[in-house]
């Protein structure tokens, strides 16, 4: 979807905000990626993520009816560092109650 003209798109991703459907988007991806490959392989799933973002915006400004935009790029970043940090969260909850620790005293 990221290549379609935009009178090609679902109706329904125009109703979201952009920024919003980029943040989530890459939230995901960031979450399954580092599901998919643990705490080992971190940096080439966050270094590559933010480089397919990137690329998309290099890709889409080429197309000639799309354009590439730097603050998209900023968005999926932010959704990679959200979560990054949902997964990180998410490894503390489950250490904190192997060790029965359940919440704060």
């Amino acid at each position: 979807m990221s290549l379609l003209p935009g009178d090609r798109l679902p109706a329904f991703t125009a109703s979201i905000w952009d920024k919003a459907q980029h943040a989530g988007g890459f939230a995901l991806l960031t979450v399954l990626g580092l599901w998919a490959y643990g705490s080992a392989g971190a940096l080439r799933v966050l270094s590559g993520l933010l480089a397919f973002g990137v690329a998309i915006e290099f890709a889409q400004a080429a197309t000639g009816w799309r354009y590439g935009d730097a603050v998209d790029a900023l968005a999926d970043a932010v959704g990679i560092a959200a979560g990054w940090c949902a997964v990180r969260v998410a490894q503390q909850v489950r250490a904190n109650k192997r060790m029965g620790m359940v919440g704060p005293e």
